[in-house]
């Protein structure tokens, strides 16, 4: 549990008690020491210090929305009730004993296959529809209301730069919470003279994608085995710098460990790469040294992405921030389906001598890890 503090020497007194709410962090998590400190500190000189609650909707969504138009009162009244009581306990208790409990699973190429055409013919007149196709059932009004914050009616979504569509462009806005990789391998593998790319113009027009659509979430152009990472390291600041954002560096192998740990110290999110390209004796390897990536992420107030990761016991063992998958493409593919049991997500083979309906088994895979990733929010 996350508590996001800021600092007011505003008088004390004369102030109606109000509940807080922010979306923002701080890089610093303080002991309730350190916080009961200050408070007394903030009294005995006639200052305040705001407590702001992230995404405070989450299991209170019902009373927050029922009251909103007819007594918005009442669930003032009911969280200020007794608000240094019987709960103190409990939120000490808990408050820094998992400081990562939630994991976004984006679902790479979300956008393409057997759900191109749903996307694509309802993104002009009605963006809406494919978002309650895909979340009816799956996450339905009920569970929704239980998921934090933007995020409940949104999809996660990763997609590659190289595959922007412009009808893509009203669900990148309003209905996914997106991730966006350069794509810069892909371009790469699809130009006719890979070694003659200008990467200028590349990162140009990359950042004027991320400007145009506000794009929050985005990896910087890690082709280090193509230009080298000094030149990885130029592109990065200048993606920044047309940007005014933070890229989200991927770490690879042959950076190593000092370079690992200046990541997490630099910036606010990173991520592991290499694990697809690397193949699964790659990836066993590299999960032995999981704890030690997302402890020192941890440890410096850095979110951590695994890039192409989606074991499901890894899931579990393993508390990323966020991970992204091409599964649910494959079971159609493969002859069977997905099933999302509640807290985890099955294959199932299709019986002897049937076979799977592509486009319906595409749409049934995707919606099943849709509930999946919707479980995952909140309880990964």
């Amino acid at each position: 549990m996350d508590i996001f503090l800021a600092a007011s020497t505003t008088p004390y007194g004369g102030i109606a008690p109000k509940v807080s709410v922010i979306e923002s962090v701080i890089k610093r998590r303080m002991t309730w020491e350190e916080i009961d400190k200050l408070l007394g500190k903030g009294r005995e000189k006639k200052e305040t210090m705001d407590v702001y609650l992230a995404s405070p909707s989450g299991q209170n969504n019902k009373i927050w929305r029922d009251n909103a138009s007819t007594n918005p009162q009442k669930p003032m009244d009911v969280f200020l009730a007794g608000a240094q009581g019987q709960n103190s306990k409990i939120w000490r208790d808990n408050a820094f004993t998992n400081p990562q409990k939630s994991m976004d699973i984006f679902l790479a190429g979300g956008s393409t296959g057997n759900n191109n055409k749903i996307w694509r013919d309802n993104a002009s007149t009605n963006p809406q529809k494919p978002m309650d196709i895909f979340l009816a059932g799956t996450n339905s009004e009920n569970n929704r209301a239980n998921s934090e914050g933007d995020f409940a009616q949104k999809i996660s979504i990763l997609e590659s730069f190289y595959y922007i569509k412009d009808w893509m462009i009203p669900y990148i806005r309003d209905h996914w919470h997106f991730l966006l990789d350069s794509g810069a391998f892909t371009f790469m593998s699809n130009t006719k003279n890979a070694r003659g790319v200008d990467w200028d113009e590349y990162v140009e027009r990359y950042a004027d994608f991320i400007n145009k659509n506000d794009i929050d979430l985005f990896f910087e152009l890690d082709i280090d085995a193509v230009v080298g990472l000094e030149e990885v390291e130029r592109l990065r600041a200048k993606l920044h710098k047309l940007t005014n954002k933070q890229s989200i560096p991927v770490w690879h192998k042959s950076r190593g460990k000092d370079y690992w740990l200046r990541m997490v110290q630099e910036y606010d999110y990173v991520a592991l790469g290499g694990m697809v390209a690397g193949g699964v004796s790659y990836r066993d390897k590299v999960e032995k040294v999981f704890p030690y990536f997302i402890k020192t992420a941890l440890q410096n107030k850095c979110k951590i992405h695994a890039l192409g990761y989606t074991s499901l016991d890894g899931l579990v063992k393993y508390k990323f921030s966020s991970v992204d998958s091409t599964s649910w493409l494959y079971g159609n593919r493969g002859g069977y389906i997905y099933k999302f049991t509640g807290t985890t997500i099955k294959q199932i083979k299709a019986p002897e001598g049937m076979r799977l309906k592509g486009r319906e088994a595409g749409i049934h895979n995707f919606r099943e890890w849709v509930k999946f990733q919707q479980y995952a929010k909140n309880n990964l």
